[in-house]
């Protein structure tokens, strides 16, 4: 039973310490800083689909 105890506390402070200095280091961060943006946030592909819309003669929608 110690031992068990043992592993969750050294499985504990393990995750901890790659959260706290690991993740940086294997790029984590590094994904969010590049600013990928999913269409519906991005202000051009929105432009475009509207100038797209208006050139149909459709409304674009509510």
């Amino acid at each position: 039973m110690l031992y068990l105890l043992a592993a969750v506390g050294a499985l504990t402070v393990a995750v901890l310490l790659w959260r706290a200095f690991g993740a940086q280091a294997a790029g984590v961060t590094a994904r969010r800083e590049r600013g990928v943006v999913a269409p519906d946030d991005d202000p051009e592909f929105l432009k475009g689909l509207a100038e797209r819309n208006k050139k149909a003669g459709e409304d674009p929608p509510a």
